[in-house]
C-alpha cells in the first residue's frame, strides 16, 4: 500500500473535506476522491460517508486514525535518523512515557542525560500508559515508561518507582488541616477523578466503595498535573502520583498522606530485541539519579 492513499486519508481526517485535502496536498479534488476509493478498495473498508461536500469518518476510520498517526510518526522519526546519520550523528534515543513523568520530570532527566552526552539525540513521545506498551511492544521506541498492570507480552519490564498515591487538596481546606486523610474523611466531598482508563481510578473507586464512601465527582482528567491545577482553584481534592506532587510545588496545594496506600508503580520496559542497551543504560541510570533526588524531598 502507498503511503500516499494513508497521507490522504490522514488529511481528510484533519480537514473534514476533500477540498482541504486537495489544497493541502496540492492535488485535484477529482484526485483525491479516487485516491480514497482507492484505500476503501486495498482495505475493503468503508472510511466516509458523502454528504453535500463534506466526508463523515465512519467508525472504522476513527479506529484506524490513531495507528495512522503512529505510522506517520515513525515515518517522522525515520526520517530525523537519515538526517542524524547524513551529518554525522549516528545516535539518537527514543522513548515514550506516561504523562506523570512526560510534562515535568523527563526535561529534568533529557537535560541531565544531554549534558553528559551531547552526541546523543532524544526523541520523546507523551503517551497513555497503555499507548506507551503498545508502541514498546511494537518495537517502536527503544524506552517506555508506563504505569502497571501490563495487558501485552514482548518486552522487558523491571520497576521504576513503586510509591503510594497522595491526596492534593487546597491549603484552606478542612481537609489540610489533617496529615493523613483516610477514605472515611472524603464523604461528601468534592474529587477530581481519573478518568476510567488510568488505573489508580479503579483502585480508589473499589476502596472508596468498599468503606462505603460516596464522593462528588467535579472533574475527571488524566494529567496529574492538570488536577493539581484545579484543587488550586478549589474544584475539589485529587490523588495524584508523588512525582507530581513533588514537581508541582504551590503555597495553595497541599499534599497529604491516605490510607489504606494506593500504589503508584511504573515500570521501564524494553523491546525484547536488539538495541542501544548501552545508551538505554545511561538514559536510565539520569532517570533513576532524578527520581532518587526527587523523592529524598518527600516531606509527607
Amino acid at each position: 500500500m502507498k503511503t500516499g492513499l494513508l497521507e490522504a486519508f490522514r488529511i481528510i481526517m484533519q480537514t473534514g473535506t476533500v477540498a482541504g485535502a486537495a489544497d493541502a496536498l496540492g492535488r485535484s479534488q477529482s484526485a483525491v476522491s479516487r485516491m480514497l476509493d482507492r484505500l476503501e478498495e486495498e482495505l475493503q473498508i468503508k472510511l466516509f460517508e458523502r454528504r453535500k461536500g463534506r466526508v463523515l469518518p465512519t467508525p472504522e476510520a476513527h479506529a484506524l486514525i490513531e495507528d495512522v498517526e503512529r505510522a506517520f510518526i515513525s515515518l517522522n522519526d525515520l526520517k530525523t535518523r537519515a538526517q542524524q546519520v547524513r551529518d554525522g550523528h549516528e545516535s539518537n534515543l527514543t522513548i515514550a512515557v506516561l504523562p506523570a513523568l512526560g510534562i515535568q520530570f523527563l526535561p529534568r532527566v533529557v537535560g541531565r542525560f544531554s549534558r553528559r552526552n551531547p552526541e546523543i539525540g532524544v526523541t520523546s513521545h507523551v503517551l497513555t500508559s497503555q499507548s506507551v506498551e503498545q508502541w514498546v511492544a511494537r518495537h517502536q521506541v527503544e524506552l517506555g515508561l508506563a504505569e502497571t498492570p501490563f495487558r501485552r507480552s514482548g518486552f522487558e519490564t523491571w520497576a521504576f518507582i513503586d510509591e503510594p498515591y497522595v491526596l492534593a487538596v487546597n491549603s484552606e481546606h478542612r481537609l489540610a488541616q489533617l496529615d493523613l486523610v483516610r477514605p472515611n474523611d472524603l464523604k461528601g466531598e468534592k474529587m477530581i477523578q481519573w478518568t476510567s482508563i488510568v488505573a489508580a481510578r479503579r483502585l480508589l473507586d473499589e476502596l472508596l466503595q468498599h468503606a462505603g464512601v460516596t464522593v462528588k465527582c467535579t472533574a475527571e482528567t488524566s494529567m496529574s498535573s492538570a488536577m493539581v491545577a484545579m484543587v488550586r482553584e478549589n474544584l475539589g481534592v485529587a490523588l495524584i502520583d508523588p512525582i507530581t506532587a513533588l514537581l508541582t510545588r504551590d503555597p495553595q496545594v497541599a499534599i497529604r498522606r491516605f490510607q489504606p496506600e494506593l500504589p503508584c508503580r511504573i515500570a521501564r520496559m524494553m523491546p525484547q530485541k536488539d538495541y542501544q542497551r548501552e545508551v538505554v543504560d545511561a538514559f536510565l541510570g539520569c532517570a533513576e539519579e532524578e527520581r532518587d533526588a526527587l523523592l529524598a524531598l518527600r516531606d509527607w
